[in-house]
Parts: structure tokens; sequence; C-alpha cells
């Protein structure tokens, strides 16, 4: 079985992304982006995604969390994109309900290899802690436009922004995993009556 693993560099003016993904992973992550809500996110997808994630982000922060969070998003799909190459034998769909406490978010991906952001996430507050809400959305854009997949993410109910974040992020992680997976039954077929994606 090959090895689904990647590296990607990303270096601009306004970031230097170093990012390691293993798509067939236990779940660990060694996060360094300056970004502690963030890190505490990125660590749910890789624990409910059982992949292996290693990003290492210097960006402009003293302005804005944005160039780096969306840098992120960019690299992480270049990332997945790469480790699954031609896609043979994955399930293409995944999708999962996560709750927490009065929050539940449901997360649907499909590895269409078009790039497709459906996001209705509200937020009772701007922030967690220092953490801009907003830019959640910038992640999933930039995983999306990179990873070649159409994702659906739906907050369907919560009071509470941490709460709320952290079910979209889990359920992320839970979906990847589902459309990741190695299905037996498809073996080295791809997904598609057009037979690429």
């Amino acid at each position: 079985m090959n090895a689904r693993k990647a590296e990607i560099k990303r270096n601009t003016n306004e970031t230097q992304i170093a990012l390691g993904v293993d798509l067939d992973g236990t779940g660990i992550a060694k996060l360094d982006t300056g970004i502690p809500f963030f890190e505490h996110m990125l660590d749910q997808v890789a624990r409910h995604g059982l992949i292996d994630l290693t990003i290492e982000a210097k960006g402009d922060i003293q302005v804005d969390a944005h160039h780096t969070i969306e840098d992120v998003g960019i690299t992480f799909g270049q990332a997945v994109s790469k480790a699954i190459g031609d896609k043979k034998g994955i399930r293409r769909y995944g999708h999962a309900y996560v709750p927490l406490d009065e929050a539940l978010s449901r997360v649907v991906i499909d590895f269409s290899g078009r790039p497709g952001l459906e996001y209705r996430v509200e937020f009772p507050r701007g922030r967690v802690g220092d953490f801009d809400v907003d830019l959640i959305h910038e992640f999933f854009q930039g995983f999306c436009n990179h990873a070649q997949a159409t994702l659906h993410i739906d907050n369907l109910r919560g009071q509470n922004s941490h709460h709320i974040a952290e079910t979209v992020f889990k359920a992320f992680g839970r979906a990847l995993r589902m459309g990741l997976e190695r299905d037996p039954r498809m073996a080295e077929m791809v997904p598609s009556t057009k037979g690429s994606l």
C-alpha cells in the first residue's frame, strides 16, 4: 500500500509555512502557528480525522491572523490533494454530525475535483478570546480551493461560540477521515463514472 503523505512549503511576503500530512496516521498534531485557538481547532481535525499533521507557520499576526489562517488552509488543501494523488480506491464522500453540549454541526465533503464551499455558521460572538471567528471561513475556503473539494458546513444549533467552532472542526475531521478512507470494494477504481476526479 502506498504511503499517503505529503509536505508543502509556502513562502510569501506575509507568511512562511511548512506543512506535512500523513493521511493514514494516528491523529498526532505538532502545531506552531502563533495562534493558540486555531491550533486547538487543528488538533481536533488531526485527532478526529486520524491524520498526522505538522505545521510550522510564521506570519504577520501582529497585523492580523487572516493571512496565516488562510495560508494554512491553502497549504493543508495542497498537501491533502498531493497525498491522495489520483484518488483511486478512496470513498470520496464523507459526512459527520458532531455535538458539543448545546452545539451541533454537520459537515459533508466530496473530493470531486471541483472546489466549492457552502458555509452556514453563525456565531453569537465575533471572537473567542482574541480569535476572530470570521477567519474560520477563510481557512475552509483556502482548503476547498486547493484540495479541489466540495465542502458543506452547517451549524444546526448552538449558543456558545467556542462550542460551535469546535463542533465544526471535529465534524470536518471526521468527514475528512471518511472521504479519504480506502474502500476495499473500490480497489484501484476511481469513484466516479467519468473515470477521473
